[in-house]
């Protein structure tokens, strides 16, 4: 049990086109979604899809790896770690937010897949 860590990994679909951000200090940083999809039966033998939003954060050549072949629809597999920070909105109230910071990337599907027009 010593060797367990902090560590997801996830296939779905990117969510929205990913929004890449340079800091002052020039590293970049991207955000983008990452939708994954279950499907099972439910009680009644009806066939039903679920539907997670997870919200994927990229640093430095990963997130521009994203930048460059990560459109929206487009596959991707991620491995990352789970990490959770809370924040104060302009009207004082306190919220919390769970993300994946993204350590690789892998794309899945054609390769001309989701390219823009």
């Amino acid at each position: 049990m010593s060797n367990l860590r902090n560590k997801v990994q996830l296939i779905g679909n990117v969510g929205n086109d990913p929004e890449m951000t340079v800091l002052e200090s020039g590293k970049k940083m991207i955000r983008f979604l990452l939708a994954t999809n279950e499907n099972y039966k439910n009680a009644k033998g009806e066939k039903v899809q679920s539907t997670d939003w997870h919200t994927m954060v990229a640093w430095g050549k990963t997130a521009e790896i994203v930048e460059k072949y990560a459109v929206k629809g487009k596959q991707i597999a991620i491995e990352g770690k789970l990490t959770s920070r809370s924040y104060e909105t302009k009207n004082g109230e306190k919220r919390y937010i769970t993300e994946v910071i993204v350590s690789e990337v892998l794309l899945l599907g054609a390769k001309n897949e989701n390219k823009a027009a």
